[in-house]
């Protein structure tokens, strides 16, 4: 499978293993079943660089998403394709509003506001990050919308040994978001799961 096939699909899942204090390893997989990439980010570090891989061999990285700062509650994260060196846009936190309800701005690769990554709803988010069991009865779904029309969405499934988010791109119809972005929006939010906790 070439770099541009591991793109085009319409639907991914982002599997993240819950209790692994020392590295996280984040599999993502096509409609196929088939393992796409793969991401290994070690633990304890105070500024996010995760690289995301064809495989388990850590042997061809494909993008990297970088921070700028260490504190991540404000971070700006750049996004970049690391087959040519293009720079593919960033994301940022709402900060503050993201500590009751995740909000996250999206941003083009010249700077210009793209859209936003939302969390479903204010009061779920709410009941999520003070009621650990309403957390896992109801799992969290982002939409990233652009110019108020949802084009992709992000559905956590339930599972308590392993955080599942399945990725979908089929509203995005007049293909505005590089599925790179939104692949690399997906394991970020997979990384910073449950800090704001």
């Amino acid at each position: 499978m070439d770099t541009l096939e591991r793109f085009a699909h319409e639907t991914y899942t982002v599997r993240k293993k819950i209790f692994n204090f020392l590295s996280t390893g984040f599999h993502i997989y096509g409609p196929d079943g088939n393992l796409a990439m793969y991401s290994k980010m070690k633990g304890f570090k105070l500024k996010e660089d995760i690289r995301l891989y064809t495989d388990e061999s850590l042997a061809t990285e494909v993008l990297t998403i970088q921070a700028d700062r260490v504190i991540d509650f404000s971070a700006a994260y750049t996004v970049k394709d690391a087959v040519t060196g293009e720079t593919l846009g960033s994301l940022k936190r709402a900060g503050f509003k993201s500590m009751l309800r995740d909000e996250w701005t999206l941003f083009t690769s010249d700077g210009n506001e793209l859209g936003k990554i939302l969390e479903d709803s204010t009061l779920k988010a709410i009941a999520r990050r003070f009621i650990d069991v309403l957390a896992m009865l109801m799992p969290q779904k982002y939409h990233v919308e652009v110019n108020g029309q949802t084009i992709c969405t992000m559905q956590q499934t339930f599972n308590p040994f392993v955080m599942r988010l399945v990725v979908d791109f089929t509203p995005d119809t007049n293909n505005q978001l590089d599925p790179r972005l939104g692949l690399a929006a997906t394991v970020l939010l997979c990384a910073i799961e449950g800090k704001q906790r």
